[in-house]
């Protein structure tokens, strides 16, 4: 398509577009890069760069329809990394995934509240295996504001915080702080009613094809004896079914 058909059906000008695509220093709206990105037919990575070239903020990632598949691999992923815990969260946080480990030992029971960090503060079983509970709760409000902080606005984020103050008070107390902290790793304590007190250091991986998920995966800390804790937890467990087999779209 030639640059100047592109402007007309992006409803700019020919001589804008051309300096668009020459790099020059103009006025550009996210209207307008939408418009061009639309009639260009970009993906969602493409149109992120597009963004970029222009010096604005790209929008979010999103799936492309190829992509809705990996789930599956991944799903794979995490049954493999037992016998230590591992779980597929979704950009809110809502539990997509989990493998027997995490059933286990995190205590991410059939029965569990669809959002881990509403389960975090309302479910006893789940809420009962972090050992220092207190110390680190405003972490995990923290991390979680982080997130919402790259989407602003976002009516999933929204959704979870009016849900979770409703739920909790201590939440509700702990988000007013406005604390922010980066995520992606974090070292845990946890006591298991069997295999006692655990160690591990847990990872956040995002896969760029699917930015709507976010693969946990623990590991023990060398030296504790979590390996062979978790390994004799998971020997004596049995089949455990999984929580959220099911991958889905956003």
């Amino acid at each position: 398509m030639k640059p100047s058909e592109v402007a007309v059906l992006a409803g700019v000008g020919p001589s804008w577009y051309q300096w668009l695509e020459q790099g020059r220093d103009i006025s550009v709206s996210p209207q307008v890069l939408d418009a061009v990105a639309g009639v260009l037919r970009l993906s969602s990575a493409e149109r992120r760069h597009l963004y970029r070239l222009a010096g604005l903020n790209p929008p979010a990632l999103e799936v492309a329809p190829g992509d809705l598949h990996m789930c599956e691999g991944l799903g794979r992923l995490i049954d493999h990394w037992s016998p230590y815990p591992a779980h597929i969260m979704d950009t809110y946080w809502n539990l997509v995934m989990a493998n027997e480990a995490a059933t286990e030992v995190l205590g991410m029971h059939p029965g569990l509240p669809y959002n881990c960090l509403i389960a975090f503060f309302t479910d006893p079983v789940y809420r009962s295996r972090a050992v220092s509970w207190e110390q680190v709760a405003p972490l995990v409000v923290a991390q979680f504001r982080a997130l919402c902080a790259e989407r602003p606005g976002d009516p999933g984020f929204t959704y979870v915080i009016e849900e979770a103050r409703r739920a909790s008070a201590e939440f509700d107390a702990l988000w007013s702080r406005g604390d922010v902290c980066p995520g992606g790793q974090m070292r845990k304590e946890l006591h298991h009613p069997r295999a006692g007190r655990l160690q591990m250091e847990a990872t956040t991986l995002q896969v760029p094809a699917r930015p709507d998920l976010m693969i946990v995966l623990h590991m023990p800390v060398p030296g504790t004896g979590t390996k062979a804790a978790l390994e004799r937890v998971l020997a004596g467990a049995g089949a455990g079914g999984a929580p959220g087999s099911v991958c889905s779209a956003p």
